[in-house]
């Protein structure tokens, strides 16, 4: 599902909204894990999961074009760990 459809379901579910508020709540949703995130915490949905962030080395790495070797900075990267409910219905049990 890309945005677009995410927005189109939310906004059939919820007839008394317009497209542009329910646009608008998930832009805010979305900016909002995405500050949290920025600022080195977490965000917790329960039932659903957790995003935070974790820690990559620096290390080397390739370029695929030309074959020679680049030193990759080290960097924060997004995570996602879905929670008991979710791993529940996605193995259907």
């Amino acid at each position: 599902m890309i945005r677009s459809e995410l927005l189109a379901a939310l906004a059939k579910d919820n007839p008394d909204l317009r497209a542009e508020e329910v646009e608008q709540v998930v832009d805010i949703f979305f900016d909002e894990i995405s500050q949290r995130l920025a600022e080195g915490g977490r965000v917790e949905l329960r039932g659903f999961g957790a995003f935070s962030t974790r820690e990559r080395e620096a290390r080397k790495g390739r370029n695929p074009r030309t074959g020679d070797q680049v030193e990759v900075p080290a960097k924060r990267v997004p995570y996602f760990r879905p929670g008991k409910e979710m791993r529940r219905v996605l193995n259907d049990e």
